[in-house]
């Protein structure tokens, strides 16, 4: 059960991501996380009503503070994406997501037999080789900054994602889902103090979000983030962190595919191969 949660929430994280990376591309990501993030909250927000549990001080401030920490790795990974190719950025910040929470699960004595050991590792791999596009000639897509801090940032992103991870684990399974609301919660937060630190600078916040058809993808992008923050909660208090945080990190391979679909962008080799180790790292996990 935990496997299928967490390839259900690494489903769900992918095509989210898929569709926000549509909507930012009419308009910006910052845009973008200004529809998703409250629909996303509305959207857990039902889901904890209707399944119960018990808003408790502890578990929601633990969900808050990985919100937080999640909102701040998003900011991080878009502005990597702005100053280093996507070929550096992606894999970096899909290993470190997935490395942290594996980390943390053997520090806490959470232990893999053979097996699964093997198909982790594997999946390690195949993150890091399905998430790898084409470079950029080594210049930043806006051409005002050279490629100098697009690997540390995507490291930044990536650890900050992996600290959610590990934080919704920690919330506990006792409150049911209301620590997914707190992260949500945490989430926006974040975003609304970009936006606010995005004014008072005087920035331009990119062309207004119009049209049913863009509106209504953002909404489903923040619908499916949700979504995928619920299975992933599910999945992590129903087996090990380790295990559920590397499953749930495929979801670049989710993208990827969609990106191939609607786009025809052909996969790379690299990419093919990804595909290939990711599917016999997650057989082998099936199988332990």
């Amino acid at each position: 059960m935990v496997t299928v949660l967490a390839l259900g929430a690494a489903l769900a994280y992918g095509t989210a991501d898929f569709l926000g990376g549509a909507v930012a591309r009419k308009s910006t990501a910052l845009k973008a996380l200004t529809w998703c993030v409250p629909v996303g909250l509305a959207v857990v927000l039902v889901a904890a009503l209707l399944g119960g549990g018990n808003a408790a001080p502890g578990p929601m401030a633990w969900g808050l503070l990985g919100g937080m920490t999640g909102g701040a790795g998003l900011i991080a990974f878009y502005r990597a994406l702005a100053r280093g190719p996507m070929s550096v950025v992606a894999p970096v910040s899909a290993l470190a997501a997935a490395v942290l929470p594996v980390a943390v699960g053997i520090a806490r004595g959470e232990r893999l037999n053979a097996s699964v050991l093997a198909g982790v590792l594997l999946c390690l791999v195949a993150i890091g080789l399905v998430s790898m596009e084409a470079g950029d000639g080594g210049k930043a897509a806006s051409g005002r900054r050279p490629v100098d801090s697009g690997p540390l940032m995507a490291g930044v992103s990536g650890a900050c994602f992996g600290v959610f991870f590990v934080l919704l684990k920690a919330a506990g399974n006792g409150a049911g889902l209301w620590p997914v609301v707190g992260a949500r919660v945490g989430t926006l937060f974040i975003v609304a103090v970009a936006l606010l630190f995005m004014v008072a600078r005087g920035r331009d916040l990119g062309p207004r979000m119009s049209g049913r058809a863009l509106i209504g993808l953002a909404l489903l992008s923040g619908g499916l983030d949700a979504g995928a923050n619920v299975l992933y909660f599910l999945a992590v208090h129903g087996g090990m962190l380790s295990l559920a945080a590397v499953l749930t990190s495929l979801y670049p391979a989710i993208t990827v595919l969609l990106a191939r679909v609607a786009y025809s962008e052909r996969l790379r080799v690299i990419q093919r191969v990804g595909m290939a180790v990711a599917v016999a790292g997650v057989a082998l996990v099936t199988v332990g």
